[in-house]
């Protein structure tokens, strides 16, 4: 296990250095000059080297690339043109803010997902199952976007329950962060639940037709003890290969989301970085963003590796 561990570690190296290389590159992908973008059409000759300079787009490409390196290696991820602090500073203090959501919205997908998936497929060919079906059909098809600014008119506007917007930190008051956490949440997550209800769905009806069930069944076992350990501990194990798919749509759909509510997270910092062309903040984010999702997939991998004997076996050292 440690021996596969230390592999994928290896192998997230190089992915990890070509998405560095591809961040680097974004300045070089916009159309025209990067400091005119920058500088807008007031600024002057002068400024524009200035912006060049601090950009380091005065140097020769080979040396910028070098250049770019030496400072990911020792951690710097350069410095914010529009906040005027260093990248990596600005995105430590979102973290927990984007963390936060993201985990409260992964509480209400796994939830709303397996409990709606497991009484689909206990009810199979039921209304109950054609309503869990329509639930996991509208939950992949509505865009998070959309979804969020309906909730907005219709819980906010029109209810009065929860605030439009803005952000109060947990640690401040516990209630507030969940007023303003819940609707970002619930519009990040119905995607999510919905997709995880087809998957627990299908691999329930696929476990409830194996031999083990059907023994377990034959020996007198109460049914909540056939399905709540024999098959559900067979079905959270695809369930888990696809955490790592909901966390980074989780965390790239945050990005809109956390720009719609206005919560200061890593989102709403990216969006605002490509709003007014902060590539410092680009290049440092985007390399963040990917750093830990890899990281996270690597834990969720070695985690199913522990869990099923039979990758075990396959992985072993």
């Amino acid at each position: 296990m440690i021996g596969y561990t230390i592999n994928r570690l290896l192998q997230a190296i190089p992915v990890l250095l070509l998405v560095s290389l591809f961040a680097f590159g974004i300045i070089y992908l916009i159309p025209g000059d990067a400091a005119t973008v920058i500088g807008g059409p007031t600024a002057t000759a002068a400024d524009l080297e200035q912006i060049r300079r601090n950009l380091g787009l005065d140097k020769p490409l080979h040396v910028q690339i070098a250049t770019f390196y030496i400072n990911l290696f020792q951690g710097d991820l350069g410095r914010s043109l529009l906040l005027g602090i260093p990248v990596t500073e600005a995105l430590v203090d979102r973290s927990p803010i984007t963390i936060g959501i993201a985990i409260y919205s992964l509480a209400i997908t796994i939830v709303f997902g397996l409990v709606t998936g497991v009484v689909a497929a206990l009810n199979h060919n039921t209304w109950i199952d054609q309503a869990a079906t329509l639930f996991a059909l509208i939950g992949v098809s509505l865009p998070n976007f959309w979804l969020a600014l309906v909730m907005i008119v219709l819980f906010s506007v029109y209810l009065g329950w929860l605030p439009t917007g803005g952000y109060i930190p947990f640690s401040q008051d516990p209630v507030g962060w969940l007023r303003t956490a819940t609707m970002p949440a619930v519009a990040l997550a119905l995607l999510q639940a919905g997709l995880l209800t087809r998957i627990t769905r299908s691999t329930m009806l696929e476990v409830l037709g194996q031999d083990y069930i059907r023994t377990a069944r034959a020996k007198g076992l109460p049914e909540w003890q056939v399905i709540g350990v024999h098959a559900l501990a067979n079905v959270m194990m695809p369930v888990i290969t696809v955490l790592g798919l909901i966390l980074s749509v989780l965390l790239s759909g945050s990005i809109i989301i956390e720009t719609i509510f206005g919560i200061p997270g890593i989102g709403a910092l990216m969006g605002n970085a490509i709003m007014s062309r902060d590539y410092p903040m680009v290049q440092g984010g985007l390399f963040f963003i990917t750093a830990a999702l890899m990281l996270l997939n690597i834990v969720i991998d070695v985690l199913y590796t522990w869990l099923d004997p039979r990758v075990r076996v396959g992985r072993a050292d």
